[in-house]
């Protein structure tokens, strides 16, 4: 369904057009969000000095800042275990680069392999670094991970985390997580790093106290910003400000990893938010997709502009393969899941050997393609490990746990919109039963196709390179805080050429001398590439997003198809 704003919502547009003289679409996109006109001059300036939260509201901050500080101070040796994700490792990254600006010793970086070992702490990889280590920091993992902490014996830990907790802490010096059960919630959408650079604040503080000073933070919100899209944390409070005030710092070109990354994905304008999700992101993650687990945490600390060239050329070609394994296992997923019903509470799949390192984004296909939450395992031996992902509304890391609370899993984790497994090979039908129970009582089963929210309806002539960067100032857009979307009605199409496998490019036309490319990804995996090739002359209403193409120096306006209806 398309389904326009609301009477309200024009009414709130309106009347911030009259008050405040700014654009009507920019109008329109603020009143969308739910900023009011009182309040469309500071959100259109998001700063962090307004925005960032006392560190100290989170339970055991002041003392893991202090933990942390003692270690530095008196040059105890310092191990970093982290995720494999780009959370994980950014977060890393964020303590090594801090380390490395205090002159202090480079920490030890433990990763551990997603296949062999797992997400998160296990208890040998802990026992062993607890008997080299005096601290142990986990950043993005351990909240869950009572076992492997109880290991580390000899060495304090401190949890750095943002993934569900359960009723009882982990054996640690201290768990500063938002998602603790007890905690309020307030802080529930950061990502780890978000946590971390909150910690680093709180250290900062602990050290002006003594009279000495730390690191400029700021110059670490390039990395802040990276893990909070490529984590789809909602792009709203001091989240909006981390990747704004993280974009600018990015657009600078100081960090040898990111720079090196960006010119291996040939970024050829400034970035933005869709460039952190879709391009350097998934290369981050390659490393610990398929490839050496902590290479994507080690280029984004690296500090040698050479090295750094060689891990984001490698992560490159990791990428590449990871996007051809993905396919092969998204094809057969799918074919499966739709097989089972795809109207199901859960829509789920597993397959003898899909590779775990690609079943995560597999699942964020599905879930997309038929908007039910998914579940997507590879089996090997006895056992399988998947991931799931949820659509709004629907709590999926809650559920994961009950289940494995209910032993009907080996494990499980994560949040709302994500989670993790591991289960017995022998226990996987009635574990999916029971998953599919629990999200059926969240009313999953009841979810219709998703809807396509649209802002208004645009011509060809009205979308403008001024008109796009005039909007752009209610983003940065993404989770949470969706971009504007718009119809194009009654469009001839008079160009269309299929582009690789999947993709369209398109040419459209109102019929008065101006015409609008467009380009939609992914179009020959649904109706939409067939119809609208084979248009044979049909005018259709197209809606999408409008954003700004650059290439070979030269910037064009380009609609971002995401759905089409026949005009007639």
């Amino acid at each position: 369904r398309w389904i326009g704003p609301g009477i309200e919502v024009d009414r709130q547009a309106e009347a911030m057009t009259q008050e405040s003289a700014l654009p009507r679409a920019l109008c329109q996109t603020l009143a969308r969000l739910g900023v009011g006109a009182s309040e469309a001059s500071a959100y259109l300036t998001p700063t962090l000095r307004d925005l960032l939260p006392d560190p100290r509201s989170l339970r055991d901050m002041e003392r893991a800042a202090a933990r942390f500080l003692r270690a530095v101070g008196s040059g105890e040796r310092i191990a970093v275990f982290a995720d494999y994700d780009v959370d994980g490792g950014a977060s890393a990254a964020l303590l090594i680069d801090w380390l490395r600006q205090m002159g202090a010793p480079a920490p030890t970086l433990y990763i551990p392999d997603r296949i062999d070992e797992g997400y998160g702490p296990n208890p040998p990889a802990m026992a062993e670094l607890a008997a080299r280590h005096d601290l142990i920091l986990c950043v993005d993992c351990g909240t869950l991970g009572h076992e492997a902490l109880d290991a580390a014996k000899g060495a304090d830990v401190v949890v750095l985390d943002h993934h569900l907790g359960a009723e009882t802490l982990p054996p640690a010096h201290a768990v500063v997580n938002p998602n603790r059960q007890d905690e309020t919630g307030d802080l529930a959408h950061l990502c780890a790093a978000a946590v971390v650079f909150l910690m680093l604040v709180e250290a900062g503080r602990q050290l002006r106290e003594t009279g000495s000073r730390g690191p400029d933070l700021m110059t670490c919100l390039d990395l802040v910003a990276l893990a909070t899209v490529a984590d789809v944390a909602p792009l709203t409070g001091v989240n909006r400000a981390f990747v704004r005030q993280g974009l600018h710092v990015m657009a600078r070109r100081e960090r040898p990893g990111l720079v090196a990354l960006a010119d291996v994905a040939r970024m050829d304008a400034a970035p933005n938010a869709y460039h952190l999700g879709f391009l350097l992101g998934p290369r981050v993650n390659a490393g610990g997709r398929i490839g050496k687990a902590d290479l994507g945490a080690r280029l984004l600390a690296c500090d040698s502009p050479g090295e750094a060239r060689a891990m984001a050329e490698r992560l490159d070609l990791l990428n590449t393969e990871r996007r051809e394994v993905e396919t092969q296992v998204r094809e057969a997923a799918m074919a499966q899941a739709k097989a089972r019903g795809a109207g199901a509470a859960l829509v789920w799949a597993a397959g003898e050997g899909w590779h775990p390192g690609v079943v995560g984004i597999v699942a964020s296909r599905i879930k997309e393609s038929l908007n039910r939450p998914a579940i997507v395992i590879g089996l090997d031996g006895d056992e399988g490990k998947g991931s799931g992902r949820s659509v709004s509304g629907v709590d999926l890391g809650a559920s994961i746990q009950r289940l494995a609370a209910e032993g009907l899993l080996l494990k499980g984790g994560g949040h709302k919109m994500a989670a993790g497994l591991t289960v017995a090979r022998d226990k996987l039908e009635p574990a999916m039963a029971r998953l599919t129970e629990l999200l059926a009582r969240q009313g999953a089963d009841r979810i219709g196709p998703a809807d396509l929210r649209l802002d208004g309806l645009l011509s060809p002539r009205a979308a403008t390179i001024e008109g796009i960067e005039q909007i752009e100032a209610a983003g940065p857009f993404g989770a949470g805080a969706p971009g504007p979307r718009f119809v194009f009605a009654d469009s001839q199409i008079t160009f269309a050429r299929q582009l690789g496998d999947t993709h369209l490019k398109l040419r459209i036309t109102d019929g008065f001398g101006t015409s609008l490319d467009a380009i939609a990804f992914g179009a020959f995996d649904t109706a939409l590439g067939p119809a609208l090739a084979g248009h044979e002359g049909l005018r259709f209403h197209l809606a999408g997003r409008l954003e700004v193409n650059t290439w070979g120096g030269r910037r064009s306006v380009q609609l971002r198809l995401e759905d089409a209806a026949p005009a007639t």
